[in-house]
């Protein structure tokens, strides 16, 4: 297991090397330019379009506006943010944070040309239904020729949606928050596969409902959740208020002093703040488009409205409040904290700051995050099964997906990131060439969109 280990480390290194970086980051850098920070300037209309203002149930489409919103923060808003966050501070210390946020931000101007491209070139699947997301933006946008690009971003998105990052941490914190404190072990794999199950029956109940059911709970559990998060981590910012202009300070001084390897260090924090800010708030990567593809608008521009306030909610907020509660407890800094599992990390600093309240709390959002995340992914990878082998096969996803909730509660956590890695880093490319090609028609649609609502 550690030969493979290495391997998928060593090849998720090779993929998310600078030429990933550049498309990504300076992909989302020209949107904002081409745009002129045009979506910006219309953050409000975004949260009127997003409280229903503008909904008309006649629409094409299966979810409404805040469903669609909610659903694809599901899948973002989750371990991303919790232990991916941590993961990217002992891998390469504060500084990395700076580089999330401007991941997010130009990941803002990324969500607002992918999703408004999901609705604006949707296609019918075998089925007869309506669909979008990166595969239907290639073929029917960039036409039939491209569709090879369109299956390699299907194959990609096939292993990316999986829920063994989720099944394989919400063991853990059971593990050691539930189960260890009795005297009951993780170190046997049975124990670890009874969690799995019981992972995966709650988990089939709302996956085989389909989309209207996940957006439907989604929509339900993930503000509450985040609304508990938040005040967490606003108690322990307020415990240790005198450590968050420092802790700051940290931030913006790592992100860049240049120590020792000079630039490559520098560069590496990018690589790495990149990597973290898709994890976290997959703009780019083209798992959102798939989710507001199934928007019932007319309107392409509003839906990339909606979408691009998720990775300001996502990273720009979430992360930001992980980041600060981890930095202000000083656990990152141990000799340790480099063992320590990175949920557990975000536990103590928790644990450390609220006592027992904050560790049942974290344990609560974190079990909240990572079911709806899983259910979140297994719309995901459902619809690129269905572009690939037909849309009344697509059913067949759904108990694979179930499976390897089990195999992903006995995984080792190192090959399950690198291979989560790999594949975002794979569908990255086939969505933003797409978008970047069809940048003009956005820009096209945000004109006339923009002209009618100022009249």
């Amino acid at each position: 297991m550690k030969e493979v280990g290495d391997l998928m480390s060593s090849v998720s290194n090779f993929i998310w090397d600078w030429p990933l970086v550049v498309l990504l980051m300076g992909g989302g850098i020209f949107f904002l330019i081409y745009s002129k920070f045009l979506p910006f300037r219309y953050l409000g209309h975004a949260i009127n379009v997003l409280r229903g203002k503008f909904d008309h149930k006649n629409d094409p489409g299966d979810i409404n506006h805040f469903q669609a919103l909610s659903g694809a923060l599901a899948a973002t808003v989750g371990m991303g943010n919790i232990s991916g966050v941590a993961l990217a501070i002992v891998a390469g210390g504060p500084g990395v944070l700076f580089w999330m946020w401007v991941s997010a931000f130009v990941g803002m101007a990324t969500k607002y040309f992918t999703c408004t491209l999901a609705v604006m070139y949707r296609g019918i699947d075998s089925n007869g239904d309506i669909q979008g997301g990166p595969m239907y933006v290639i073929t029917e946008g960039l036409g039939k020729n491209w569709k090879p690009l369109a299956i390699f971003f299907c194959l990609a998105g096939f292993f990316g949606a999986t829920p063994v990052f989720q099944a394989n941490q919400i063991v853990d914190v059971v593990g050691a928050i539930v189960l260890e404190p009795i005297g009951i072990s993780l170190d046997s794999n049975w124990t670890r596969l009874y969690i799995g199950i019981g992972i995966a029956i709650p988990a089939a109940l709302v996956i085989l409902g389909g989309i209207k059911r996940i957006g439907s709970v989604a929509s339900r559990l993930v503000p509450s959740m985040v609304l508990l998060y938040a005040g967490c981590v606003l108690l322990i910012l307020l415990i240790n208020y005198e450590k968050i202009l420092p802790s700051f300070g940290m931030i913006f001084e790592q992100a860049f002093t240049l120590k020792g390897a000079g630039w490559g260090i520098f560069l590496a924090l990018m690589i790495e703040g990149a990597k973290r800010a898709a994890f976290s708030n997959e703009a780019g990567v083209g798992t959102a488009p798939l989710m507001h593809g199934a928007a019932k608008t007319n309107e392409p521009v509003r839906e990339g409205l909606v979408a691009m306030l998720g990775p300001a909610i996502d990273t720009l907020i979430v992360c930001t409040m992980t980041g600060l509660a981890i930095l202000v407890t000083g656990l990152w800094q141990s000799d340790s904290s480099s063992a320590i599992d990175a949920i557990l990390l975000t536990a103590a600093a928790f644990g450390q700051g609220l006592g027992t309240f904050g560790t049942v709390a974290l344990t609560l959002c974190v079990l909240v995050f990572a079911f709806t995340t899983i259910f979140g992914f297994a719309y995901y990878g459902r619809k690129c099964l269905s572009f690939l082998i037909g849309a009344k096969y697509g059913a067949i996803f759904d108990y694979w997906y179930v499976a390897i909730i089990l195999i992903g509660s006995v995984a080792s956590l190192d090959v399950v990131v690198s291979v989560i890695f790999i594949a975002y880093g794979l569908m990255t490319i086939p969505t933003m060439i797409s978008s970047i090609l069809l940048a003009p028609k956005v820009m096209e649609a945000s004109k006339r969109y923009f002209e009618g609502i100022n009249k």
